[in-house]
Parts: C-alpha cells; structure tokens; sequence
C-alpha cells in the first residue's frame, strides 16, 4: 500500500492500495467527513465535498491562495481519469465529493448513501462538474436538487442516474474482492461483475422521485421567482409538506446563489463536461474572491462555524439581483495572478480504478 503525505495529524489523507490490474484510491479523514484538501475513506462518509471551513478558517486576504485549495475537487475529478472507476458511495456523498465519483463511469449506491449538493444554503453553488451531470438528471429533476440542496437517498440516486447501482453494503467486501480479481478494463465485465452483487431497491413512498410531475411543471420556469410563484400555486390546489419544505429551502437560500445555480445548470444543458467545469471554476473564483457578494462567508459562518442558522444574504431579496449582476459571475476575472483551469491529462497507468471510503 501506498500512501500520501499529509497534513492530517500526521495521518495520511489518501491511501492508495495497488494491484497489477487496480488501483484503490480511500479517502482518509473520517473526521472531516472525508473533505477534499489539497493533498487529498473512511468512516461514515465517501466525500462531505471541500473542506469549506477550513477555507474561510484561511482567509488572509490573498484570495488567489484560497482558490489553489479550493479549485482542488476540479482536478481530481473522475472525468480527467480515462480508465473506467468505481466510485463506492457507501455513505455521506455531498458537494465536491459528488465531483469526484458522478463522473467516473461505475457508481454504486448503498442503503447507507446519503447524496446532496447543498450549496445554496452556504451561498455557493452547486459545482464541481454539477452543471453537467445535474443538467442531465431526468426532467428537471437536477434544477430541484440543486437549488433546494434536497438528500437524496441510494435508491433515489439509481431512479435519477446518479448511481449506476444498487448494492447492499453488506456485500461490498465480495464485491471489491471480485472487481480486485477481474483483471480487466473492459467495461461491460466490470457491468457485469458489479451486478451479480447488484438489485433494484424500492423508492420510499415520500420519495422526491415521485412528484416529479410537479417538479417539472415548476423548476422548467425560466426564473427563480417564477419557480418560487410556482410552487406556491401548487401549495394553493394541494396541501403537501413537501412542496412547503421546498417553497422554504429555496427562501432560506441566497438569492445570488439560486440565479447564478439556475444559469449554470441551464447552460450546463449545451456544454460537454470540460467545459462545465472550466466555466463552474470561474464562477467560484468570483464568489470567492467577494467582490460582487460576501455570501459564501456569510453562509459559512451561519452554518458551518457559529451554526445560527441565520444568514444575513446581501443581497437579501432576489428582485434586487439583476441579470447583469448574475452575467458577471460568468466572465473572467481581470486580475493577473489568475488564470483559466487547465485540465489534466488523462491518466492511463492502469486498467481501471476504484474510489471509496
């Protein structure tokens, strides 16, 4: 086994057990719930995403050094790798830590996995290749759960594709041990291998995945205050304490956060991932570096630090945000430390790759 150095207590944060024909990436900070730093499991978590406190923790005033750790989720996402991964969700799977298995080709769910991108709430959005693999959920699915932050359980991410299987954690450890002896790249063996351990779980009776009808009627609406007037008209016919949770997320969440996540997963629709993720790191330069909105800190604080639970957004009403101000987080930045992301090359060492917690 090898292993990363690390910043982790002097634990490592990545390990990394090889084979002739796999490579097994765990991530190791149980703690952290798995969030990604720059030098990256286990525990209860497969990803909780970017270790957002500890940005806002590091603030100095040079955001360009805030954005080397924070643009870490698009580097190390599973589409720069060009064998085929399996990603094992076996746990919490939030943010950044969507961008690192979604995109890789094989993605197993479990009783245990619990999926969000609950980024609107924080005064983010949804990134790390979100635009891409949100926009392609079925309907408008995406736009509901990326604008109310909504939890997604395994038997919801296999009805939406954000899993490509279903399999009962118990069985994981045969399931590793039969991907590890299969000695091949060729994806439809690897299919195969993962569904003899595979079966089709049911869909809670609450589950999200069935108001997709109204999902569709109100999240295709071009604005979020069409959306918003929407559901509140549904709230009118049909008395639901689902419509009313959702009215209440997308209230609760910044406003700036809810434009620029519409636009973003609506271009999203048109642009290969490539591009998705290039565009998403140029959005949260803007909202890092704080010149247009402070609300990412704000949410942070409220959320993750002093836990208030009470944001104070600035803007702090959606009619006051105007598309001029949501077109500039869209454009690059005029500043001559920074840059466009480059991507990676593909990696093409071995047959293929297995992440998991």
């Amino acid at each position: 086994m090898a292993e990363t150095s690390s910043n982790n207590g002097g634990t490592d944060e990545v390990l990394v057990e090889e084979s002739a024909s796999v490579r097994t990436f765990i991530l190791n900070r149980p703690k952290q719930l798995n969030a990604l730093t720059y030098q990256m499991g286990n525990g209860r978590a497969f990803c909780a995403g970017a270790d957002v406190t500890a940005i806002v923790h590091n603030v100095t005033g040079n955001w360009v050094l805030i954005i080397l750790t924070s643009g870490t989720p698009y580097l190390c996402d599973g589409n720069t790798y060009s064998k085929p991964q399996v990603s094992i969700l076996n746990g919490i799977v939030m943010g950044g830590g969507l961008g690192a298995s979604v995109h890789g080709r094989f993605r197993v769910a479990t009783e245990k996995s619990v999926c969000a991108m609950p980024e609107t709430a924080l005064g983010l959005f949804p990134d790390a290749g979100a635009s891409f693999f949100y926009s392609r959920l079925p309907g408008f699915f995406g736009e509901y759960a990326g604008l109310t932050g909504a939890r997604l359980d395994g038997a919801e991410m296999l009805a939406c594709g954000l899993a490509t299987h279903f399999v009962p954690s118990e069985r994981l450890p045969l399931l590793e041990q039969a991907l590890a002896e299969g000695n091949t790249s060729d994806p439809d063996v690897i299919s195969a291998i993962i569904s003899r351990f595979s079966n089709m779980p049911k869909l809670k009776a609450e589950s999200p995945y069935h108001k997709m009808k109204i999902i569709d009627r109100c999240f295709s609406r071009r604005t979020i205050e069409e959306i918003i007037s929407s559901l509140e008209i549904e709230a009118l016919n049909k008395k639901d304490d689902w419509i009313f949770s959702t009215i209440q997320s997308l209230k609760k969440a910044s406003p700036t956060s809810l434009k620029i996540s519409l636009r973003s997963i609506r271009e999203g629709r048109l642009q290969g991932v490539g591009s998705c993720l290039i565009r998403e790191y140029r959005m949260v330069c803007h909202v890092l570096r704080g010149k247009f909105s402070k609300d990412y800190f704000e949410g942070c604080r409220a959320i993750l630090i002093d836990k208030d639970r009470n944001p104070k957004w600035e803007p702090s009403r959606l009619e006051l945000i105007t598309d001029d101000d949501v077109e500039r987080y869209f454009c690059k930045i005029d500043d001559e430390d920074w840059e466009d992301l480059k991507l990676p090359p593909r990696s093409n060492l071995l047959p293929y790759a297995i992440a998991k917690l």
